[in-house]
């Protein structure tokens, strides 16, 4: 945790500097791995919090929902790849 927080405060740091004077090219690719790195850790976040969640269902059954999503994700896949063999 406390590696996100130096990242956050570095970001922070970052963008004020870039208000003020300017950031260098170096400085400009630090920036937006460190952006990268914090949306790809809240996204991690919420996908583990989400994959708690159970659903009951009306008929009294209950679900995962990340069993609902794998399912979902994989019957996309499916439907793509017989699109493109038409």
């Amino acid at each position: 945790m406390k590696d996100m927080e130096a990242k956050i405060k570095r970001i922070n740091e970052l963008y004020h500097k870039s208000k003020s004077e300017g950031l260098t090219e170096a400085e400009k690719t630090e920036q937006t791995r460190l952006r990268q790195e914090y949306i790809a850790s809240v996204r991690g976040n919420l996908q583990m919090q989400l994959d708690q969640i159970d659903i009951v269902d009306a008929d009294g059954t209950i679900s995962h929902l990340k069993d609902r999503r794998d399912a979902a994700v994989k019957k996309n896949r499916s439907m793509e790849k017989e699109h493109v063999r038409k």
